[in-house]
This record gives structure tokens, sequence and C-alpha cells, in this order.
């Protein structure tokens, strides 16, 4: 299963990302969308929003069940990727690419590094 080296994640199965300009974007795993299986509406957050590590981030529905997003991070929303609105199944095509949920302006940055690195989450989910 692909585990890109250049994100953290959670047990939950969520990736962040840290972007050029310190802001973190957010998305599920390739495991996380598989184990969903074909997803069919996302229910994001606004810009804006602030969130506290824990909470819920937004909802995924897919032909399986629907499920809760948490933010691994506290912070606020800066940017939604509106295309999730009309094409959903982005996540299961490109979860770590075209398929993001939210970028998020960090309240404490130092919340990356409690988060699993890529080695520890691939021993995660190959268990």
């Amino acid at each position: 299963m692909n585990v890109p080296e250049d994100r953290r994640y959670t047990e939950e199965h969520e990736w962040a990302a840290t972007t050029a300009d310190g802001i973190v974007r957010l998305g599920i795993t390739a495991y996380a969308q598989e184990a969903l299986g074909d997803i069919v509406y996302v229910e994001l957050p606004q810009v804006g929003a602030e969130f506290a590590a824990g909470a819920t981030l937004a909802e995924v529905e897919s032909t399986k069940s629907v499920a809760d997003v948490y933010a691994p991070l506290a912070g606020v929303i800066t940017a939604v990727n509106e295309a999730l609105n009309d094409h959903p199944e982005l996540i299961n095509s490109d979860p770590y690419g075209e398929g993001w949920f939210v970028e998020l302006q960090l309240a404490d940055a130092s919340g990356l590094d409690a988060m699993l690195d890529a080695p520890a989450y691939a021993a995660l989910i190959a268990d």
C-alpha cells in the first residue's frame, strides 16, 4: 500500500502534509479510502472555521457507510477542496493528491511531531 514519506499520519488514517508556506494540507489515506469503498459524498467545513485536535472535521459517505474525518491538529481552515463537492471520487482515485480535504493554519506546529511518520503508519496498517 502506498504510504508517502513526505507526510505525517494518525492511527485513524488521516494524513497531514506541510506546504511551502507552512500551511498543512489534510486528507485520508489510501488505506482509509479503500476500507470505505466508493465515496459518493463529502461534507467539508467552511473556510475560517476553527477546529481542536480530534474534532470532527468532515463527513464522508460511501456506498458502504458514513464516516467522520477528524482534525489531527488544531487550527483554522484556510482552504477547502471545492472539487470534492462535484467529484468526491477523487478521494478514491488520488487520496494523496487531488483528493485532499482542507488546508489548515496550525495553532501549534509541534503537533506534527506527535503524529506517525510513514514507516510507523506502514507498520500500523500492515498488522
